[in-house]
């Protein structure tokens, strides 16, 4: 045998070993980057993971330093400034707590809870509906689930297509504003007709049946034991609200997401993911043909674009994912969902109740018209940044406050207003 073959042959059996254990090697090689403490722990860590697939010290390092700080603290009231001020003392601590969560798979308690701060939107205080909620977890809790996301990035990668940009590195809103109104141009320009359906769910998180869950998990191809560790902590979660008045008892929670847990996002991706592969709209001939490519659907989180080339095509694309979604317990909220098209259209009915025809819509922050003209969003954003300029005017007439702060000030809360969305911004020679 050649050396070449026999190099070939170790590697394979290494990835191999590897995925036994549940490990990426990607990971591995990550946090042996990142720790510094001796030329060999790469060599270390790749013994240790051979052994066994437990968390590493170096994987709690890393995640302990990784959380963001000046944050609220859970219901045990410590901060992540104290953790990561103890250093090698709380990571000796943590790392044992992480390796006993990993071998047993049992959460502590303390863990599963979370504290709901109620916050007022718009409106009637004086009606529940009208608030949204901020939810509190224990700072060392997300140590071990910074761990779990890591090793399940593999599989998102895997699993999730190009089309889903949310809870995604290097992807977010303003990428699928963009996409819009790139589709819509060439169809301008290749004088085709384009039809959107914007889909609203009602309390869509809220709705995540967690039996369901796990099964979509087990088809996706996550390992059992990352399962188990994952339905373990879902099991008997708590939560209280707090407010100015007090804070309430614990209550148990049996359905939705777990609120204020950093791997949420990742598993509701995998819900939705699903879903749409149920509906088959991969496979469905109906859509936008792109460079080869039919593209039916453009997806943030739970905000659903559907697109096709007739309003016959785009009608059978929304009763396949109302179907499907239906079917895991999300109902379409025809109030909040509309109809946008370039071309005529009839009025559409869905379960009794008319769904909207709009020549514009706010898509993920920025304003989309049927017409694809850019103008009337530009003129929307330099509004709102003149806005926030208006509320800072006592900032700026106070002769206290140095040129320099107010220039950050400006950076900082007018300029992200003015400019949000401005890459896909088609800019006239008038509007220069």
């Amino acid at each position: 045998m050649s050396s070449l073959s026999f190099f070939v042959w170790i590697l394979f059996l290494i990835l191999s070993c590897l995925s036994i254990l549940e490990i990426n090697p990607l990971s591995v090689a990550s946090f042996a980057n990142i720790s510094s403490q001796s030329e060999g722990c790469f060599l270390i860590l790749f013994m240790v993971s051979f052994a066994v697939p437990d968390t590493l010290e170096c994987e709690v390092q890393w995640a302990l330093e990784s959380i963001t700080m000046n944050k609220a603290s859970g219901g045990d009231g410590i901060p992540v400034e104290l953790l990561q001020i103890l250093k090698d003392d709380a990571v000796k601590v943590l790392y044992s707590i992480c390796q006993q969560i990993w071998k047993t798979q049992q959460w502590p308690q303390d863990w599963k809870g979370s504290v709901f701060i109620p916050i007022p939107k718009k409106g009637n205080a004086k009606e529940c509906s009208n608030y949204c909620t901020i939810a509190l977890i224990s700072h060392a809790s997300k140590v071990m689930l910074k761990i779990l996301q890591a090793r399940l990035q593999q599989y998102v990668n895997r699993e999730l297509p190009d089309v889903q940009a949310r809870f995604r590195k290097g992807r977010g809103t303003r990428d699928q504003s963009a996409n819009i109104c790139w589709i819509m141009e060439k169809a301008r320009e290749f004088q085709k007709n384009i039809y959107f359906c914007f889909i609203d769910y009602a309390k869509a998180f809220d709705c995540m049946d967690h039996n369901k869950l796990w099964k979509i998990l087990k088809e996706m191809g996550i390992p059992d034991h990352l399962t188990c560790l994952l339905r373990n902590l879902y099991a008997g979660q708590e939560a209280t609200v707090r407010t100015g008045h007090g804070t309430t008892d614990c209550f148990q929670i049996g359905k939705g997401r777990h609120q204020g847990c950093i791997l949420s996002p990742c598993l509701f991706n995998f819900y939705a993911e699903y879903i749409m592969r149920n509906a088959g709209l991969e496979e469905a001939q109906a859509g936008i043909k792109i460079a080869g490519r039919n593209i039916n659907n453009l997806r943030h989180a739970d905000d659903t674009t559907l697109m096709a080339e007739s309003e016959e095509e785009l009608k059978s694309l929304l009763m396949k994912v109302k179907v499907e979604r239906e079917k895991v317990g999300l109902k379409l909220n025809s109030q909040k969902t509309k109809i946008m098209a370039s071309g005529p259209i009839t009025s559409w009915e869905i379960d009794g109740e008319t769904v909207e025809t709009v020549s514009d819509f706010i898509f993920l922050g920025s304003k989309i018209t049927a017409d694809g003209d850019c103008s009337h969003e530009i003129k929307r954003c330099l509004l709102l940044g003149r806005k926030v300029m208006t509320h800072l005017d006592s900032i700026f007439k106070n002769r206290d406050i140095t040129l320099p702060t107010k220039f950050h000030l400006v950076k900082a809360t007018v300029f992200p207003v003015a400019m949000y969305g401005c890459e896909s911004w088609t800019v006239k020679k008038a509007e220069h």
